[in-house]
């Protein structure tokens, strides 16, 4: 783990270093650092200071806030992204003997989640360029086990949605929409959670809504919502019985203090992703030192994409361990990143299954070659400028010169 000490210092080429009570002391550039102001330490202060920690009003504001954020008639908000994507796919009915197509290039806990459903998971390959799942790969995908599709706007950029939608007409398949990496994106004019049967948040580092830990799952169905309060907890009639009530709950609820602060990063959020902006076209500018540079790829129905990670992709000349050579290098010199993916295909769980490398061509190719830079707000011009020539530098220490593609 690198040394991290508040907000990252420096910008100069070499390590960067602060006097600290006499003694040098190493400061990192973090991958993440969180957006908080007064506005978050004052709503976690009225909480502290109320006689309700637990699960309370402060989650109902939360939820009703992030339903009207959504366009959506129901929120509901759960302990972790994890568990709302669970629950998600038990209120739809998800379970053993189906199949869920899913896509290899996504966030673990969608995978593990699918896995603990005892449902089948079917992934599809992605384009190249949005890292989306394709919809003809999931229409040739389709069988008679085949239950529901889950999709992923990938680092903020969201799926083709239409097609999407029209396979699971066409099929009769639930449609749930994952949204953990791309709050405020927006597809054909509206936001992103809006398009499947009900989609997934999560609000942990290093999006750009952090509440700790915490997720949420919006609907328009009154049934669904009705079954993820059931699944989340216990209704507070049977907190006294000693038996498991109509649904065996997980005890997935949001506390008060973490919905206090989600909520006043809700009510900032157009705030926190136009100074992400900022972020953006600082990196824009300084990664134009490089050859062959390729701007972010944003797809002809995409409105507007808010990137969950900076994410430069290395050309065919660079393998998986030159990128890792890479992110060590960043590492010496202090500054935290990382590979972006590790493919679920590739992965014990589903090796033991029968996946095996070469199964999805376009998945591996990406992960193999996709390195997250730090992104949030607290990043200096400076600093932006100092971890590009690094990963510049070491780009071609590793032997694969210097052309990168972003």
């Amino acid at each position: 783990m690198l040394a991290f000490d508040g907000r990252p210092v420096g910008g100069h080429r070499h390590r960067h270093r602060e006097e600290a009570g006499g003694a040098m002391k190493t400061t990192a550039i973090p991958l993440s650092d969180p957006d908080i102001t007064t506005a978050e330490l004052e709503a976690l202060n009225a909480v502290l200071s109320s006689p309700r920690l637990s699960a309370g009003p402060a989650v109902e504001a939360f939820e009703a806030a992030f339903a009207d954020y959504t366009g959506r008639k129901y929120a509901v908000a759960t302990s972790s992204g994890r568990l709302a994507m669970l629950l998600a796919l038990y209120a739809h009915g998800v379970g053993p003997g189906q199949e869920v197509i899913a896509s290899p290039f996504s966030w673990r806990e969608t995978a593990a989640a699918i896995a603990h459903t005892g449902a089948n998971t079917l992934f599809v390959d992605i384009d190249y360029w949005s890292g989306t799942i394709v919809p003809d790969k999931v229409s040739k995908a389709v069988n008679a086990s085949t239950y529901a599709i889950v999709a992923a706007n990938t680092n903020g950029h969201p799926a083709a949605w239409s097609e999407l939608r029209e396979i699971a007409q066409e099929y009769g398949l639930v449609l749930i929409e994952d949204s953990t990496e791309a709050i405020g994106s927006v597809y054909k004019g509206k936001k992103v959670g809006s398009f499947g049967d009900c989609a997934v948040f999560d609000f942990s580092q290093p999006g750009p809504l952090v509440c700790g830990e915490g997720g949420m799952v919006v609907t328009d169905d009154p049934d669904i919502a009705a079954a993820l309060r059931r699944y989340r907890s216990h209704a507070p009639d049977e907190r006294s019985s000693v038996v498991i009530g109509g649904t065996p709950a997980f005890g997935a609820t949001m506390s008060d203090l973490s919905a206090a602060l989600g909520l006043a990063q809700l009510n900032r959020i157009e705030e926190i992703l136009e100074r992400r902006k900022r972020i953006e076209h600082w990196y824009a500018k300084s990664v134009q030192s490089f050859e062959g540079i390729k701007p972010p790829y944003i797809g002809p129905d995409v409105d507007e994409v808010h990137w969950f990670l900076f994410l430069v992709h290395l050309g065919t000349r660079f393998t998986r361990s030159s990128c890792e050579a890479i992110v060590e290098d960043l590492r010496t010199e202090n500054v935290e990143a990382a590979i972006y993916s590790s493919p679920m295909h590739l992965q014990r769980y589903y090796l033991d299954k029968g996946y095996r490398k070469g199964d999805f061509f376009v998945t591996e190719k990406v992960a193999d070659r996709a390195v997250a830079l730090p992104f949030h707000i607290h990043l200096t011009e400076e600093q932006i400028s100092f971890l590009v020539s690094t990963m510049k530098d070491a780009s071609i220490n590793v032997g694969a010169g210097a052309a990168i593609y972003l």
